[in-house]
């Protein structure tokens, strides 16, 4: 994928109108938002506009409205908590587009921020229909679009990808462009030793990572339900252990294509159900006791992974190692997260469930860096074509 123009290629932006699309979706618990990490994420870009005496137009959409407009699924907690991190007054128009917006719009100074209502109210925002995308830059009078919003790069929506023709000028936020920087590194430039940790629950969520990052790794750790189908692969009785049993063949092709790179768990923590309060066992793989399942990988494993990491250059984490919810399975997931923080290696941590275990253990600063988008930063280390950057200008060469 080609480089993109980002914030730092835009000259003289004092009064500019400029269309903002960020990634405001915060787990809420009513009207009250729970954690704000993709808030503070937008902050950078947010500020650098703003001292630059531009017109800040926010865009995100909050949650799944089925039926147009949700009061629960309103913008107005977000407009708050931004006030209150950028220490100014953050609109709320009340709606994304429409004669409110382009007053809003007129009466905004430089300087000042709009955060425009939840785009998911309109069905044609994942429509992507070219009609709403153009209401959304023509009501703001934007000429400039910034997508700071990896979390969503993914997804060909009107505010993440539409509005591109509408504008003059297409560029990276600052959150976009270091997320293309580091997963880009991992995809396409890793510095050697290169080791990818790759979890969860089933194969064929990340066959396409796996098959992406096979011939540019030195060593590719699989931990998670997912190995129990590669050891089914191997011939080994894996008891009540989650395996996709449509997906044996292929694991079978991965181990022999990896041979030599992918390293599998020798001992995990087996359990009589699937429940924490359940009779557990740490044994080794080739052993799972009949009507047991495997929950987390075992403390053999965390060492022979820790002894991986410690060695690497480069280190990518995809997935947790077990049922890191449920305390009796956590310790897997911990203890990688622990070998990538004291490493001195360059450490990249993607998708949900992995980031969560790092938040939890208390040691997202420990990381290089630590990816926004879930779904989009599996689907750019598959090598797809994310929507949200292809229509991002491109770079010029030096």
């Amino acid at each position: 994928m080609a480089s993109k123009q980002t914030l730092r290629d835009l000259q003289d932006l004092q009064g500019a109108r400029v269309f903002v699309r960020v990634d405001f979706n915060v787990p809420m618990d009513g009207a009250a938002i729970t954690e704000d990490t993709r808030i503070r994420a937008a902050l950078p870009t947010i500020e650098h506009l703003r001292q630059a005496g531009a017109r800040v137009f926010l865009a995100s959409h909050l949650g799944r409205p089925k039926k147009g407009p949700t009061p629960s699924l309103s913008l107005a907690p977000v407009a708050q908590r931004l006030g209150e991190l950028l220490k100014t007054s953050v609109g709320l128009a009340p709606d994304c587009v429409g004669a409110e917006v382009r007053a809003r719009a007129e009466a905004l100074p430089p300087g000042g921020v709009l955060l425009l209502e939840n785009v998911r109210f309109h069905a044609d925002e994942e429509g992507n229909a070219p009609d709403f995308a153009k209401a959304l830059i023509a009501d703001t009078g934007a000429t400039v679009f910034v997508n700071d919003a990896f979390g969503t790069a993914h997804r060909a929506h009107a505010s993440t990808a539409g509005v591109a023709p509408f504008v003059s000028r297409r560029v990276a936020g600052f959150l976009m462009d270091r997320e293309i920087h580091y997963l880009g590194l991992a995809l396409h430039q890793p510095a050697h030793p290169y080791v990818a940790i790759i979890g969860g629950a089933k194969v064929s969520d990340k066959i396409g990572v796996i098959e992406s990052l096979l011939p540019h790794v030195d060593r590719l750790l699989i931990g998670g339900g997912m190995a129990y189908t590669f050891f089914k692969a191997q011939g080994l009785d894996t008891g009540k252990s989650l395996v996709e049993a449509e997906k044996v063949d292929l694991a079978k092709s991965l181990l022999e294509k990896g041979a030599g790179k992918i390293v599998l768990p020798v001992d995990h923590v087996a359990a009589s159900a699937f429940s924490k309060d359940a009779e557990t066992r740490v044994l080794p793989v080739t052993e799972t006791p009949e009507g047991w399942m495997g929950l987390d990988i075992g403390p053999a494993t965390v060492s022979a992974f820790r002894t991986e990491v410690s060695s690497a250059a480069m280190v990518l984490w995809n997935g947790p190692m077990g049922v890191f919810e449920m305390k009796p399975f956590a310790a897997g997931t911990f203890g990688v997260a622990e070998a990538l923080a004291a490493s001195r290696a360059t450490t990249i941590v993607g998708g949900g469930d992995s980031v969560a275990a790092l938040s939890e253990a208390g040691l997202m600063d420990r990381i290089t860096h630590v990816s926004t988008g879930g779904g989009a930063s599996l689907e750019f280390l598959s090598g797809d074509v994310l929507p949200g950057v292809a229509c991002l200008d491109d770079a010029t060469a030096a």
